[in-house]
């Protein structure tokens, strides 16, 4: 049944139509429901049209009575929650669910969290997060898909894909909110809501692409960021919002403000009271106010002293309706919720959330083949702060995921080894500065036949307003590591480090001392048999990170994708771009990660030779496996524009394949690029195809050494 807009619009009052514009938070007490800085009246009133943070099908369907039978307008309300990895059963935080390289995997999780989602009356998630980082001290890296904004596309798309699904008023469908528009990332000094001043040229090329994918993936509704750009508050940016998002994108959903963001336009400089702020945002184009009360109780007065016309608040009342038509709550406002998910359901999302961890970590690190260990171990010893800590493996933004339960590296192994004597003692705490655990640790370790150190970040040191200044290991765990290293290599045992973060930590030390050493992240429900599967071999390792890792703080911002210098490092000259101190090159570059299997790679080859812009070039690759176990190998394609009107990138990603390998193997892995791909921003910031010669490159990560070239000629 199609809703009457138009007559709706006409009947609503100034209070009723603001209330529309209005997004409150919620919770659920014991005496029942609760709103931030108001009560349930206001929901009656029409004078709150959304909430945020309300979970549960009981309370969500009882705040969805009091708006469509208690009210006077019968507006259903539109109920989101930040769904960003997962909502009760939950998946890798983005940054590592990113290192699995399968647009379809990414898919099917947000599809899934989409369903646990909706089963709690929810019709709207917070993600996908899109903000490009190259700065590990900033926290929210953890949320976002790392550092290349090629990949940052492929994943947008996907994730508009998986939480909306096929129709968005169907029962598990949510609409997705795609942020932070745009340029959240590159904060100054990585430090939260900090400035931002890029260029033009970065703005484009590397954090407008991926919301242009979600907006032509249909994303139903966006975020602004906190920050301002060059001086101008994202909120209040016309320019951005209006003219380029709305105007030249054609986009035509919701515009929903982050959290009191219209209101700490004051804090900006740019708002001289809340009505400036309300006029200021509403202006830009920003639909809904989130939490700061602005267009309840600054546009009635904005309206009289003609900051702004009926009209735009009509337009953005109607997008508001459009999109709850859209989502289907004026057909049912309760079709959300109705019906429990089964067992089934749960343990098979368990089953994927535990295949998709496997697969996100990465294998930094295997000294003379120390991983996977023998599934019939006798002995082994298990430390760490993060060995189990079970709120630890969820991440940052794990609202309903925090109640659990989770599964932790000690239970993992526990379930994975039964007939193994395991030790275990943490040592020490994740952050305080007691020492008085190491000992006890160091003397598990007599008799093992390996050690397993779990080390790394509380799952709060990630996240919003989660910068760290030294992003390395906290508290006392660098003398804990230090402690053990000394006794297995004493005893020559092998020792495996497990590193949880939701960023890369600066850690050269540990590369140089471990004999394995795993990225982890925040793997979420089923972090611990996981890292078993892995461990014992049971899956093979093939995540590869999508971020690089220095190894040194002084080499942030690092990024594969930088310009070229015109004095390039080099250890004869002395006047280079080169650090006196360390070496330019990464600890591990984007794309590193291990597999169980020792690919090499050989016969690059590009067809045609030479192409136009409506023309296909088919890359093939023949990838040899000469290890013992087959290898789930990321084979990625790169191109190098050596001469262009504009300086290009020294490595730029265009796309990637995925190829097991059989043991002792070899396959011919085929990758496809469309020559229009390999357009650019000319001087002019306007799309250009040269032609030229351009470098294919191939291999296993975005280390130039590891790469195969070959090249193909661009015609006009």
């Amino acid at each position: 049944m199609r809703t009457d807009i138009d007559q709706l619009l006409t009947d609503m009052t100034l209070a009723e139509k603001l209330g529309q514009l209005t997004m409150a938070a919620s919770s659920y007490a014991v005496t029942g429901p609760v709103i931030a800085g108001d009560s349930t009246q206001a929901i009656k009133d029409g004078t709150i049209g959304n909430l945020l943070n309300m979970i549960g099908a009981g309370p969500t369907h009882e705040m969805q009575r009091l708006a469509v039978e208690e009210s006077r307008m019968r507006i259903p309300l539109l109920i989101g929650l930040d769904v960003i990895h997962g909502h009760r059963t939950l998946f890798p935080i983005p940054l590592a669910e990113a290192s699995v390289f399968d647009a379809a995997m990414w898919e099917l999780t947000a599809r899934e969290a989409a369903k646990e989602t909706a089963a709690d009356g929810l019709a709207l998630t917070f993600a996908p997060m899109l903000d490009v980082s190259r700065d590990p001290r900033w926290g929210r890296t953890a949320e976002g898909p790392g550092e290349d904004p090629w990949l940052c596309t492929q994943i947008a798309r996907a994730k508009v894909r998986g939480f909306q699904g096929g129709n968005l008023a169907s029962e598990d469908a949510v609409a997705a909110c795609a942020k932070h528009f745009c340029a959240y990332g590159p904060v100054t000094a990585g430090r939260e809501y900090a400035s931002v001043d890029i260029s033009e040229r970065t703005l484009r090329e590397v954090h407008l692409p991926a919301f242009v994918a979600a907006v032509d993936a249909g994303v139903a509704s966006m975020m602004p960021a906190f920050t301002d750009l060059a001086g101008i508050p994202m909120t209040a940016h016309r320019p951005l919002l209006n003219d380029y998002l709305r105007g030249k994108l054609g986009f035509d959903g919701v515009l929903i403000s982050d959290y009191n963001a219209i209101g700490e336009l004051l804090k900006h400089g740019v708002a001289a009271d809340l009505v400036d702020a309300a006029a200021l945002a509403l202006n830009a184009g920003v639909d809904i106010d989130m939490m700061s009360d602005a267009y309840r109780r600054g546009l009635p007065i904005a309206l009289e002293r003609g900051l702004v016309r009926m009209e735009q608040i009509d337009a953005s009342v109607r997008r508001v309706l459009q999109l709850k038509e859209r989502l289907g709550l004026f057909d049912d406002p309760y079709r959300r919720g109705a019906r429990r998910e089964t067992a089934e359901a749960l343990e098979k999302r368990r089953r994927l959330a535990r295949n998709v961890a496997a697969r996100s970590l990465v294998l930094l690190k295997n000294r003379n083949d120390t991983l996977p260990l023998a599934a019939s171990v006798p002995r082994l010893c298990v430390l760490g702060p993060l060995a189990d800590a079970q709120a630890e493996m969820c991440g940052p933004w794990a609202a309903a995921g925090y109640e659990g339960p989770h599964v932790t590296v000690l239970g993992g192994l526990q379930n994975a080894l039964p007939n193994t004597k395991i030790r275990y003692t943490a040592g020490v705490a994740i952050a305080d500065g007691d020492r008085g655990g190491i000992a006890h640790a160091v003397d598990l370790c007599e008799g093992a036949d390996a050690v397993v150190l779990c080390l790394g970040e509380a799952h709060n040191m990630s996240g919003e307003a989660a910068s760290r200044a030294y992003p390395e290991l906290p508290g006392q765990q660098g003398a804990l590591a230090e402690a053990v290293f000394e006794k297995t290599c004493a005893l020559k045992i092998p020792l495996i480090v497990i590193l949880f973060s939701g960023r890369p930590l600066i850690v050269p030390w540990l590369d140089e001392k471990a004999d394995a050493l795993i990225a982890a992240w925040f793997l979420g429900s089923e972090a611990g048999n996981a890292i078993a599967d892995v461990l014992i071999g049971r899956a093979s390792p093939s995540g590869r990170t999508a971020i690089t890792w220095p190894r040194a703080l002084g080499q942030v911002p690092i990024f594969f994708g930088e310009r070229p210098s015109g004095r390039p490092a080099s250890s004869k000259d002395y006047f280079t771009s080169k650090f006196l101190d360390v070496p330019n090159e990464p600890l591990y570059p984007f794309g590193h990660g291990l597999t169980y299997g020792r690919c090499t790679y050989a016969n690059l080859r590009a067809e045609p030779a030479s192409v136009t812009e409506n023309d296909t070039i088919t890359v093939r690759v023949d990838v040899t496996n000469s290890g013992a176990r087959a290898a789930d190998e990321t084979v990625f394609l790169f191109t190098r524009d050596p001469v262009a009107s504009v300086a290009r990138p020294l490595l730029e990603l265009k796309g990637f394949a995925r190829a097991m390998v059989p043991a002792a193997a070899t396959q011919t892995v085929e990758l496809t690029l469309k020559a229009s791909e390999l357009r650019f921003l000319g001087p002019d910031l306007a799309q250009v195809f040269e032609p030229g010669t351009v470098e294919i490159l191939v291999g296993p990560c975005a280390d130039r050494a590891q790469l195969l070239s070959t090249s193909v000629r661009l015609q006009a």
